[in-house]
């Protein structure tokens, strides 16, 4: 092995200030950029197919302050030459005799942070479980590419137990794996690639993935995309039916291993790495809801999570359920789907809205706890740094103020960086009939109940479309949105417009990969009975009637934890409308089938 001349400026695709070059191994010639202090941990990113290293580039961008970063274009890809003759000239073999050239090259006294996207992580799989590359690589992190010796054994022990369930995993691998045996067909993809597709695949790439207009842009896809892809098919052609009709035994991993899954991958079935933690003892996951290009679609969460696996096996960190400062890891349902994510909940000061900041901590989300009870907010951000949240802060806010809210969506930006997951909670009761609710009431009830709610979707729902990587907004409602009554004219009204609100804002949404769910409890058992105003009564009257409302209330024991955990499901399963106990189900049900019996009922006067 032996280095080429090293450059600076050049390789597109990366902040400035990249230094390349070239690394000579088995007759081919690789293109190599580094970015930042060489001193640090070395991040070495490997690409997929069709890609080259461009494909990484925003990636790159958010790693290259804090640690060394390298990429490469594979053999074959970008600058790099291809081998000479392409038949059996990519194997996995030779591809592990690049990946060490390039270690050696870049980071010869210390083991390399290994990240690889498609087939960057197909290969990567073998670097990080053969014996000879064991001690060069400190962490591996794999998105959207299994090893092909596990996808072996998967299909084995599927095929070998044919199932109703094992039969439909195979099944829907083998939909999803259908451009893997035109890939084998010869000469064609090469004729397809320099042809026709070649100049379409920027274009598809765009719509799959729901990229901003315009992109992919600048170096991404890369001008010899042609050129690469006919190449890569040797990459399927060299090693996939080899290591699928003989998988190896022994591909344990000897790294630790955090695996990336996107659940919208066209590609990869979820299903493929249910088996992984076999290979991987103490393995990480995450998901996140995306499709198969992570590194230009979700380029703010990715290395994210690559940070905080590199920085904690840096720090010492290797049992899995507890990072490298003795904290406990987040253990919650939905931990792989939040973890490191920045969620901001309103009115998280109690009741549904604490419960809810209490939900998404367990499952390692960093918190921002919005309340006008500055003490019940900080007590929540205690509670929330116990259960898992590696970080949580207070802020304290009236959400019915649009210039107090312009100014903290500037700080939260700022501070702690664009919200993943919004939950618009905050909200006041009112009880009594219209002609007894005055103009002061309506605008009191819609600056909290609905303006709270304008005010969070525009600011804070604009930064995540600015954004261009998606997120979630959860408007929190009632079953009153559906359901009339005569005593609550003025709630209702507002919970029917932010119901109305949120469907709109989903349509508005969707393209740009932002998620809108409105939720809709029933009677849940949390403080707003006793605060909730009461028109048209006397002080003592209205004293009275809070307490018999909470006490009902009580009885009724439908606790706000229940409704934290339909939060978070709602925002996994992207549901539109989620009404939340068996009375909100029902209203909603009659809502739309006998909508006259609803009308019936809200003629009856609450028991008050």
């Amino acid at each position: 092995m032996s280095e080429g001349p090293a450059g600076t400026g050049g390789p597109g695709g990366g902040p400035a200030g990249a230094r390349e070059r070239w690394v000579r191994t088995g007759g081919v010639e690789l293109c190599v950029a580094e970015w930042g202090d060489a001193s640090r941990p070395t991040v070495l990113l490997v690409h997929g197919y069709p890609d080259t290293k461009e494909v990484w580039s925003e990636v790159v961008t958010r790693l290259a302050g804090r640690f060394h970063v390298v990429v490469y274009d594979v053999r074959g890809h970008g600058r790099s030459t291809a081998p000479v003759p392409l038949r059996g000239g990519f194997t996995l073999e030779k591809l592990t005799d690049d990946f060490l050239a390039v270690a050696e090259a870049v980071s010869p006294d210390r083991p390399v942070h290994l990240v690889g996207h498609d087939w960057g992580s197909v290969q990567a799989w073998e670097f990080v479980t053969v014996a000879r590359t064991e001690g060069r690589i400190a962490s591996f992190t794999s998105v959207s590419g299994p090893s092909l010796d596990h996808m072996g054994h998967w299909i084995r022990r599927r095929a070998s137990r044919p199932t109703p369930r094992a039969v439909a995993q195979l099944l829907g691998q083998g939909a999803k794996s259908w451009y893997i045996g035109a890939l084998h067909t010869p000469a064609l993809p090469e004729l397809v690639w320099r042809g026709p597709l070649g100049r379409l695949w920027p274009g598809m790439v765009r719509r799959m993935e729901k990229l901003p207009s315009g992109a992919p842009s600048g170096a991404y896809p890369a001008p010899s995309l042609p050129r690469d892809a006919a190449h890569g098919a040797w990459l399927y052609r060299d090693n996939v039916r080899a290591r699928l009709s003989e998988p190896r035994t022994d591909a344990y991993a000897h790294a630790p291993v955090q695996l990336i899954t996107p659940t919208g991958d066209a590609f990869l079935s979820e299903r493929l790495y249910d088996d992984l933690e076999r290979w991987a003892p103490g393995l990480v996951r995450h998901t996140l809801p995306a499709k198969h290009w992570v590194p230009r679609t979700r380029p703010d969460q990715l290395a994210s999570w690559i940070d905080a696996f590199v920085t904690d096996r840096e720090s010492g960190g290797s049992a899995p359920e507890e990072a490298a400062d003795g904290a406990p890891r987040p253990r919650g349902p939905y931990a792989e789907r939040f973890g490191g994510q920045l969620v901001l909940v309103t009115g998280a000061a109690g009741g549904i809205g604490r419960a809810t900041a209490l939900a998404f901590a367990a499952a390692g989300a960093r918190i921002v706890a919005v309340d006008l009870d500055a003490a019940g907010a900080e007590r929540t951000v205690e509670r929330a740094l116990r259960v898992g949240a590696p970080e949580a802060w207070a802020e304290v806010v009236d959400v019915g103020d649009g210039e107090a809210m312009e100014k903290l969506a500037e700080k939260v930006s700022a501070e702690y960086g664009v919200v993943d997951v919004l939950v618009n909670n905050a909200g006041i009761g009112l009880s009594g009939h219209f002609l007894d609710t005055t103009v002061d009431d309506w605008r009191k009830v819609l600056d909290v109940n609905l303006w709270g709610v304008i005010h969070g979707c525009r600011l804070f729902g604009g930064r995540m479309a600015a954004r261009g990587q998606g997120g979630h907004i959860v408007n929190v409602a009632s079953a009153a949105a559906y359901q009339p009554s005569k005593a609550l004219p003025a709630y209702s009204t507002s919970k029917a417009a932010v119901l109305m609100l949120s469907e709109c804002l989903r349509a508005e949404l969707a393209p740009v990969d932002i998620g809108v769910s409105v939720i809709c409890p029933g009677f849940v058992n949390t403080g707003i009975t006793a605060t909730a105003r009461f028109t048209g009564v006397s002080v003592a009257e209205q004293e009275r009637r809070r307490k018999k409302t909470s006490l009902l209330y009580g009885l009724r024991g439908y606790p706000p934890e229940k409704v934290a955990v339909a939060i978070l499901r709602a925002v996994v399963r992207d549901q539109a409308v989620v009404p939340v106990t068996p009375e909100a189900r029902g209203a909603r049900l009659l809502s739309r089938i006998a909508p006259t019996a609803l009308r019936a009922i809200a003629r009856v006067e609450p028991p008050l």
